[in-house]
């Protein structure tokens, strides 16, 4: 049971804790008793059992833990990006009571997953799977769509009854339902032609638990994305991919245009380099030297990692540890290590 005391201290909230319950224990039978459990300062109590909010268990406790039932940050049916960005947003309004700074953190988590730039691993569902007998003829879930493209390759694939199934949304052409969208995060990491659905992480998974929240005091969240530009950035260099890729299959129709950005300040050129940067040959030749020294000393490092956890001398040691965050920025960095050549173009240029 909750009690509402408007505009009561910590302190003041303690003692008329222990008041109510020492009333409400002195007017029952014994062993009957009323336990007086924590205080909650800030709360949001959402609905009857889905509520958040910094907890003090006793008057001698200085620092809060924040407590959530039923929300977003405890569940297990949606993305860890929903959980971290929910919990982040919570605790910005606890700790300043601004909503502004809420606004920007939100909105700066938006244009991280439009760009690109959010980890494949906070944005992949795990869903359980629960036997191929236990679901009904023509369902559309994701966890037994993905294990019959698995058993149509191979039937020894199938996961056990209870394994989660773990699987990532991507873009597709309009009209096309939602469970055709469904990919393997394997996939998605091998294959640059595939991209993260952006539009439906945002609008569907993040931020409607954000909205729920915020909408008790009056807030648009929608809106804060609505006023965002979209941009979306396919390769910073031509023929942008994966490592080893020396024919990349057009699967997109934004691979058919080359959007080229200067690689030392980020604007759109068709020169390669801009023309106020190339004024600057040496701080050119400085910013791509760093770039290329940056990503291979992150490539051997990550590699290192690699080659210690498999207990193997092989550098090309393949890994499909979806748990691991170093499969995914081993993937990254590979990515990044395709535009070497270009970036080495551009400095013989100078």
């Amino acid at each position: 049971m909750f009690v509402l005391l408007k505009g009561a201290t910590k302190e003041q909230a303690f003692k008329i804790g222990s008041e109510i319950a020492e009333a409400v224990t002195a007017t029952n039978p014994k062993p009957i008793k009323l336990k007086f459990e924590k205080v909650y300062l800030p709360c949001v109590l959402q609905t009857k059992k889905r509520y958040v909010g910094y907890m003090y268990e006793s008057l001698d406790q200085k620092d809060p833990v924040f407590d959530a039932k039923g929300i977003e940050t405890v569940r297990r049916d949606g993305c860890p990006a929903v959980a971290k960005i929910l919990e982040r947003s919570v605790k910005l309004l606890f700790e300043t009571r601004d909503i502004s700074l809420v606004k920007q953190y939100v909105q700066r988590q938006c244009v991280k997953v439009l760009e690109g730039r959010a980890s494949v691993q906070d944005l992949t569902f795990a869903k359980e799977y629960r036997g191929s007998a236990s679901y009904r003829p023509g369902a559309c879930v994701p966890a037994l769509e993905l294990t019959r493209k698995m058993m149509a390759h191979d039937r020894r694939l199938e996961p056990r009854v209870g394994e989660r199934v773990p699987y990532v949304i991507v873009y597709g052409s309009p009209g096309v339902p939602l469970i055709q969208l469904v990919r393997r995060p394997l996939e998605v990491l091998q294959d640059p032609a595939l991209r993260l659905n952006a539009t439906y992480y945002i609008t569907k998974q993040i931020l409607p638990p954000v909205a729920r929240i915020f909408s008790l005091i009056g807030v648009d969240v929608f809106s804060w994305y609505q006023t965002l530009p979209r941009v979306q950035k396919w390769s910073s260099c031509p023929g942008g991919g994966a490592v080893g890729e020396e024919s990349l299959r057009k699967g997109t129709i934004s691979q058919y245009f080359t959007t080229l950005h200067c690689p030392v300040c980020d604007e759109l050129t068709q020169l390669g380099v801009c023309e106020r940067c190339r004024a600057e040959p040496q701080r050119v030749a400085v910013t791509l030297h760093h770039n290329l020294r940056m990503w291979e000393q992150q490539h051997d490092q990550l590699l290192k990692v690699c080659m210690s956890c498999s207990g193997s001398a092989d550098r090309q040691a393949v890994c499909v540890s979806l748990d691991c965050p170093v499969l995914y920025k081993l993937f990254r960095v590979n990515r990044q290590l395709h535009n070497a050549p270009y970036l080495r173009q551009l400095l013989q240029q100078l």
